[in-house]
């Protein structure tokens, strides 16, 4: 039975820390030039009512980004991202600690302001281009997460010949990343992988990965699902981002019957709930033989 795989941990802080089913990552996107958000958090006050809103949705991880994916623009300065991200890190750590925080970074200054304010996890979307960020995570005793991709980040690369065998390749690429960070100091009980959705793949080549997240697992470390409102979403409903998220809770559901996820997502309640009828229907979760639905949740009550 799936249910019965067991569950990698992660080592934040000298901290081991089983991740049993699935964890939910909610999205903080600090930038205007979001894909999906598209601006609509533009104050601080508005992205800090954002993190309260997704604490209190139950967000296990909370990813804070500067800096937009969206490719083929400007790169923005590194001083200007960490202004961005660095307030938001502060305010979670002194109000919610409880609350892991991650990154969305793949510059050392960003990195190290964020990791001293209190991150306790480098979302590193450049799979380690610069080595300096797991010195940077080693001395924080942080968690990190490898990506892959196939190109330097903000550049868009989608080639149907670009790979011969991508599942085999990004398995190859996040194994050698990961060496490289241990062979610079970050444990390997530290680190998440991620196959990378979209990243340097067409819709095709991101379903081929998917289908074959077993062999991503089998190097031992958590993974990373980044599958919210993801272009493979698209190709599959014709809907723009914000009309992916039944799509999105579909893959959820999915790669949730087997423990060791962290899915990266803007609708945070939502997917809790996903996740709670998969554990229950895999028997991780019970109901207790006495419950009965209460009137006031049976039925919807009448409009005013």
């Amino acid at each position: 039975m799936l249910g019965r795989v067991s569950a990698p941990t992660l080592r934040i802080g000298g901290t081991d820390r089983p991740v049993e089913g699935t964890w939910v990552m909610g999205v903080v996107n600090a930038s205007p030039e979001s894909f999906s958000d598209g601006g609509r958090f533009t104050s601080l006050d508005q992205r800090l009512e954002r993190c309260q809103e997704l604490v209190a949705a139950g967000a296990d991880v909370i990813d804070v980004g500067g800096q937009s994916a969206i490719t083929n623009r400007p790169e923005i300065d590194a001083r200007q991202e960490a202004d961005r991200v660095v307030p938001i890190v502060a305010w979670l750590q002194r109000h919610h600690p409880e609350v892991l925080v991650s990154v969305d970074t793949y510059k050392p200054t960003v990195a190290e302001a964020a990791l001293e304010a209190g991150a306790a996890i480098l979302n590193d979307v450049s799979g380690l281009r610069d080595p300096a960020l797991a010195d940077i995570v080693a001395r924080h005793r942080a968690g990190l997460v490898l990506m892959h991709t196939a190109a330097a980040p903000l550049t868009r690369l989608q080639q149907r010949d670009l790979y011969d065998d991508v599942a085999g390749e990004v398995v190859a690429f996040l194994g050698d990343r990961m060496a490289a960070a241990v062979d610079r100091g970050v444990p390997a009980e530290s680190i998440v992988l991620d196959p990378g959705p979209d990243f340097t793949k067409t819709p095709h080549q991101t379903v081929a990965v998917l289908r074959r997240i077993a062999e991503v697992r089998a190097l031992g470390r958590p993974v990373l699902l980044a599958l919210s409102r993801k272009d493979f979403l698209g190709a599959v409903t014709g809907r723009s981002p914000r009309g992916r998220d039944a799509a999105t809770h579909a893959a959820i559901a999915h790669f949730a019957a087997t423990p060791g996820n962290i899915v990266r997502v803007h609708d945070v309640a939502a997917a809790r709930d996903v996740i709670a009828t998969v554990d229950l229907l895999e028997g991780r979760r019970e109901i207790d033989p006495d419950y009965l639905l209460p009137d006031e949740i049976r039925h919807e009550r009448p409009s005013a």
